[in-house]
């Protein structure tokens, strides 16, 4: 016990361990309530329009599909429609018609819209007969929503990577890695007190995300509870890995950063591409691969594959496990000897 207790307080002390655990809370805090907010005033139409140009009709009109501003000079409104932070589509009185400017830089939606307006306006009497439905206007971040949780999650589930890395860098470059090495300590036990610090930290961060992001019944509780047991074990043994290898500080970050973006980018890739390729397959091969896509299906309610993707994670569990041991090798704790100075 007072090894592990060392080894927390170790970690206590390190910026760069709590920054890495409190970062995924931060954002899942940042997306809970970006949730709540609708976004889809971003796609609204912005009616730019000389003052005394167009018709009171013809303004009301425009004011039906958008906002409309009102703008005294050419200047002043070409300057809007320019400006690179705003879809704003110029409207001017072309005889009984109209006629749409635009800078070009706006998003393909507002462009299109440019091009059929003059058309949609000269049969606008036609249009008003026509029967028209109206549908709910759905939220941007609905559909994106969960993947951004479950990317959240998996870095809150892999942080016990960075504990690790940085914790074993550290002793290293302050020579603590010596003294280890002459501790009555078996190799094996000094180990699991490593990987327990990385698992305690990286489910912990995890937990507290899963809370905020997430509102499971009972029976998903426990299955996203089991996900996140494994993947912290899992990124509790990669950090062995990288702190093992890395004589500095800088290239352990490196590392870290590096399997990182991979444990994000490859679930990401994963969830878009079609199934059955052979890369596709080889997506497995990286451990959050399963805890996202485990991460996703108790998200949207199906837990037709959390079986397999916790057997997967297990796989990864004991392949890391004995990969470390078969690199490190068993050693038993040195015999110290008591000399009686008479």
């Amino acid at each position: 016990m007072k090894g592990l207790a060392y080894q927390l307080k170790s970690v206590r002390k390190d910026k760069f361990c709590i920054i890495s655990f409190l970062l995924p809370i931060i954002v899942a805090v940042a997306l809970h309530f970006t949730g709540g907010i609708d976004l889809s005033s971003i796609a609204e139409f912005h009616f730019g329009v000389l003052e005394n140009d167009l018709s009171a009709p013809a303004v009301s009109w425009l004011e039906r599909y958008g906002t409309v501003s009102i703008f005294k000079t050419q200047e002043e409104l070409t300057a809007e429609i320019n400006d690179p932070s705003t879809n704003v589509i110029g409207v001017k009185a072309d005889g009984s018609n109209i006629r749409t400017m635009v800078s070009g830089d706006e998003i393909d939606l507002f462009c299109q819209t440019a091009d059929t307006l003059p058309l949609l306006y000269a049969h606008r009497e036609m249009a008003e007969q026509a029967e028209v439905t109206y549908l709910e206007r759905s939220n941007i971040m609905e559909g994106l929503q969960n993947i951004f949780i479950a990317i959240t999650l998996i870095a809150a589930m892999f942080m016990g990577c960075t504990f690790n890395a940085v914790n074993i860098i550290s002793e290293k470059e302050n020579g603590i890695d010596f003294v280890n090495q002459i501790l009555p300590v078996t190799q094996s036990r000094l180990m699991l007190q490593k990987i327990f610090v990385g698992f305690a930290g990286g489910c912990l961060s995890a937990v507290l995300t899963a809370c905020i992001c997430f509102r499971l019944p009972p029976e998903r509780i426990f299955l996203m509870l089991a996900l996140i047991i494994l993947s912290s074990f899992v990124a509790a043994l990669v950090g062995l890995f990288i702190g093992k290898f890395s004589e500095s500080l800088m290239t352990g970050v490196a590392c870290i950063k590096v399997v990182m973006i991979v444990f994000m980018a490859v679930p990401v890739f994963f969830y878009f591409s079609g199934t059955g390729s052979l890369l596709w397959m080889l997506c497995y091969l990286v451990p959050s691969n399963a805890a996202f896509e485990g991460i996703m299906n108790l998200a949207e309610g199906g837990k037709q594959v959390i079986a397999k993707d916790m057997l997967l994670l297990m796989a990864h569990c004991v392949s890391w496990f004995l990969l470390y041991l078969s690199i490190s090798g068993w050693k038993k704790a040195p015999v110290l000897s008591m000399v009686r100075i008479r």
